[in-house]
């Protein structure tokens, strides 16, 4: 009955409008919000990526950290609350600032954990509507933070260590994005 309840609040969320949501978000907390997000990925170089019953596009696994919180413990936490897989994370952080909605985000690369099979993933959370695995030149529509996090993170890490997969994914979410931007400035183009 609390996932239903938990759930239904979610889709009540979503329909608010960002910039009210974000005003919501500030009275509450008025400073940076700083949250931890992992990119998952497979031993044949699938990332794993989620979508939240109140966003559109897929996102990386992850949340806010709680008050004392260590931020690697957090980004493990968040991935098995989420989705039910332990990680073990595999990089250091790249740290990503979004200061229009004072985010900090904190992304880490992760694998899953020795022992666990990647294919048990499943939502475990009300804000979680799926979750699947992506190979990194075939990503579907990313949401605007998930295009930001992979660039840093592939960035840090660099093409050698087995970042090869993150990288085309890096390009892949960049080339994306730019897309989309290009189409929304030519409809807006077009209106004027």
């Amino acid at each position: 009955m609390v996932h239903r309840v938990q759930r239904l609040l979610l889709q009540v969320w979503r329909r608010v409008p960002r910039l009210v949501r974000r005003w919501i978000v500030r009275l509450a907390a008025p400073s940076f919000t700083v949250g931890a997000a992992c990119v998952v990925e497979r031993e044949d170089g699938a990332i794993l990526l989620v979508r939240l019953v109140y966003r559109n596009g897929w996102g990386l696994p992850g949340g806010l950290i709680k008050r004392n919180e260590d931020v690697a413990d957090c980004a493990r936490r968040e991935v098995r609350e989420e989705i039910g897989l332990a990680v073990e994370l595999t990089s250091a952080p790249a740290v990503v600032v979004d200061s229009r909605p004072q985010r900090i985000d904190v992304v880490f690369r992760a694998r899953p954990a020795d022992g666990v099979d990647p294919g048990t993933v499943r939502p475990r959370s009300a804000e979680i509507r799926e979750v699947r695995w992506f190979e990194p030149d075939d990503l579907p529509g990313l949401q605007h933070e998930t295009v930001s996090a992979l660039g840093a993170l592939a960035s840090s890490v660099g093409p050698g260590a087995g970042g090869a997969a993150l990288q085309r994914a890096a390009m892949a979410a960049r080339t994306q994005a730019r897309d989309r931007d290009d189409e929304a400035g030519g409809r807006s183009a077009a209106v004027s």
